[in-house]
């Protein structure tokens, strides 16, 4: 893998199609470290549209952190050969987004995407089912410490919520992480 290069492994899935869908965007730097993990409840949309709102998510992410090299790491048959253009886009629900994935491709020095089956994309796919348990009001289910992530560095930070805003003292968070808040 080229140094420069991050991974996405993206997710996106509805229950019902259309029904409650979410993506998941699992992010790694390239020594597979983990930069961000991203999760979204879109509503009443189908799974593909939820798959290309991950892949969307990726690029911003990648476009917005400065990232000139992304991989994508994708089990959506459908929209791995639409982005390399093997095949046609013809659903009128799924042409803008995949047009504002060309786009966003554009604005990368690389681009590339590869499909893989479902069991080499399991962080993403938990991200994806978190979005959906999330926008229906069902709690996440407890996880195995097996299906956990990989923790990269962790460390302790002080602060105080206001608000519903996380104010961190003596210093600042790193971009791309998630905080975990616990009453003292």
């Amino acid at each position: 893998m080229d140094p420069g290069e991050i991974v996405a492994y993206c997710d996106g899935g509805s229950r019902g199609n259309p029904g409650p869908a979410g993506f998941g965007v699992y992010i790694q730097d390239a020594t597979g470290g983990v930069l961000a993990e991203l999760s979204e409840y879109l509503g009443k949309r189908t799974n593909n549209f939820a798959e290309y709102s991950g892949l969307l998510a990726a690029l911003e992410f990648a476009v917005t952190k400065g990232h000139k090299k992304l991989r994508v790491v994708s089990d959506s048959e459908l929209m791995v050969k639409q982005m390399k253009g093997q095949y046609r886009v013809n659903s009128p629900d799924l042409r803008p987004l995949f047009e504002e994935a060309r786009r966003r491709t554009l604005q990368l020095e690389r681009f590339r995407i590869e499909h893989v089956l479902r069991d080499k994309n399991r962080h993403a796919d938990r991200l994806a089912n978190l979005a959906m348990d999330r926008g229906m009001g069902r709690a996440p289910a407890a996880s195995p410490a097996a299906a956990a992530p990989p923790t990269p560095k962790a460390a302790m930070f002080r602060g105080f919520v206001k608000g519903g805003v996380v104010h961190v003292l003596g210093g600042d968070l790193p971009d791309g992480i998630f905080v975990k808040v616990i009453p003292e």
